[in-house]
């Protein structure tokens, strides 16, 4: 079974080697049909201290590597302004 990717935002960046990042997904309401967006966050490894608040990062899922922490940063898509 191959590992989801995601897309997502930074809002996060203060602990030591981990990322905050916001994701969002966009489904229609059950009944109303109309597009609703959720946003979630996952803790990601940040292993070189590279991404900062507002960066557009794709994160991968791996191993448990802390006790929230089961997502890994694999590239920064782009840099904040």
């Amino acid at each position: 079974m191959p590992k989801k990717e995601k897309q997502g935002i930074v809002i996060s960046n203060k602990m030591d080697k981990t990322v905050v990042v916001k994701v969002a997904s966009y489904d229609p309401h059950p009944k109303y049909k109309k597009i609703i967006e959720t946003n979630k966050n996952y803790k990601a490894h940040d292993e070189g201290n590279v991404c900062n608040e507002g960066d557009k990062v794709r994160i991968i899922e791996s191993k448990p590597i802390s006790g929230g922490k089961r997502w890994t940063v694999v590239e920064v898509v782009e840099k904040a302004r």
